[in-house]
């Protein structure tokens, strides 16, 4: 029970501190102070008591689309196990499930989006959907090369049985997978080398021009959707990447923990030494992520 109420904790309340840290650390390469690592906190606490303004052309597909991604993304937390600690729910096949919860809150930013008749708002979606056809490839392949190794369908065996052994038989295979999860974890998340959400150049943007009608609340829950969404592949990315435990739960809560600090620092680290892809070279990097894990199942495959 204690591992449950921790696991939605920290779904509740560290997903906008990864993006603080994320700021703080491109402040730092900036030479900047910046600004403080609650600052997404209280940029959601104020979005949360503003007014929301409404284009008379929309319909309720406009109001639904955030609620329904942030409950999306919601349910797909319940799904992944945060270090190697047991996820709150678990069966076999709910990594597809994982997965396409992930696709149907975004249908319904795109379709929120369309919905407005902005020609802005329609070409970010058509690149937010072409990009994802070329991501959803390389987490598959990395979700089946888990499954090769584990025998499992489900997320919490799956990625348990990553350990220091398995690490040390098919090492090259992990290296594989993890470079081609990062790659979507950039891409997926709309961050810099794929896009920069700090951007408000509408020729530019991907994730941010679908959401230029949305304000006040709904805004406030595309943010944090976001955040979550950001939390649960760095889990994913942390949880393969980090296949030791202490034997001490709590000590394994921290690790973990900091492992999703340190992601955040590192995601910060690439957004500052790499500028912004050109759209053409977007789906060439997303095809090379997708051979990699698809290399990565090969290794495995006997």
């Amino acid at each position: 029970m204690a591992d449950m109420l921790l696991h939605f904790l920290l779904v509740l309340v560290m997903p906008p501190l990864l993006l603080g840290v994320i700021g703080k650390t491109k402040a730092a390469f900036a030479g900047r102070v910046g600004a403080p690592y609650l600052q997404p906190y209280y940029d959601l606490a104020r979005l949360f008591r503003k007014g929301v303004v409404i284009s008379d052309t929309t319909t309720w597909v406009f109001k639904a689309g955030p609620v329904i991604t942030l409950a999306a993304t919601m349910i797909a937390a319940l799904l992944i196990p945060f270090g190697k600690h047991a996820a709150p729910i678990s069966f076999d096949g709910d990594m597809v499930l994982f997965a396409y919860l992930f696709a149907l809150g975004r249908f319904f930013t795109t379709s929120a989006a369309l919905d407005t008749g902005s020609s802005f708002e329609g070409m970010g979606s058509a690149r937010e959907v072409t990009f994802s056809c070329l991501a959803e490839p390389t987490l598959f392949f990395a979700l089946i090369t888990l499954t090769r190794l584990s025998g499992s369908l489900s997320l919490t065996p799956m990625l348990n049985y990553v350990t220091l052994p398995l690490w040390a038989d098919t090492g090259a295979a992990l290296l594989l997978m993890l470079a081609g999860i990062f790659v979507v974890l950039l891409a997926e998340n709309s961050r810099i080398p794929f896009d920069d959400p700090n951007t408000h150049l509408e020729l530019t943007m991907i994730h941010e021009v679908m959401v230029l009608d949305h304000s006040g609340p709904y805004f406030g829950a595309i943010l944090y959707g976001a955040s979550v969404k950001l939390f649960l592949l760095g889990a994913l990315f942390v949880n393969l990447a980090i296949p030791f435990s202490s034997g001490n739960t709590y000590l394994d809560w921290l690790l973990f923990v900091a492992c999703m600090v340190a992601l955040a620092v590192s995601i910060g680290v690439v957004e500052s030494v790499m500028a912004r892809l050109r759209l053409i070279r977007v789906p060439q990097l997303l095809v090379a992520a997708m051979i990699l894990t698809a290399f990565s199942l090969v290794l495995v495959v006997r």
